[in-house]
C-alpha cells in the first residue's frame, strides 16, 4: 500500500480533514490528521475513528504500523 492510498482512505472517511501521510517501506507509516470530528474526544477515540476509516488494512496486515499524531484544528493551530 501506497502513503496517497491511506492518506485518501483518511480523508473519505473523515470529511474534512488535512492529512498528511508518510512512509515508503509499503507496510509502516506516520500520518498527522486534522479534523473537527475531533472535537470533544480522546486520543483514544481519535486514533480509533482514523483505523476505522482503513476498513480492515490494520488487522489484514496490509498496513502493518501506522503511528498517529492527531489533533483538532484548534490544536493544530497551537502546534505550528
Amino acid at each position: 500500500m501506497r502513503a496517497e492510498q491511506i492518506k485518501q482512505m483518511i480523508e473519505a472517511g473523515l470529511p474534512g480533514s488535512q492529512v498528511q501521510v508518510f512512509g515508503d517501506d509499503g507496510q509502516h507509516f506516520d500520518a498527522i490528521v486534522v479534523a473537527e470530528a475531533f472535537a470533544g474526544k480522546g486520543m483514544v477515540q481519535q486514533h480509533q475513528m482514523v483505523y476505522a476509516t482503513l476498513g480492515g488494512q490494520m488487522e489484514s496486515g496490509v498496513i502493518h504500523a501506522l503511528a498517529l499524531k492527531t489533533y483538532t484544528p484548534e490544536a493544530w493551530a497551537k502546534a505550528q
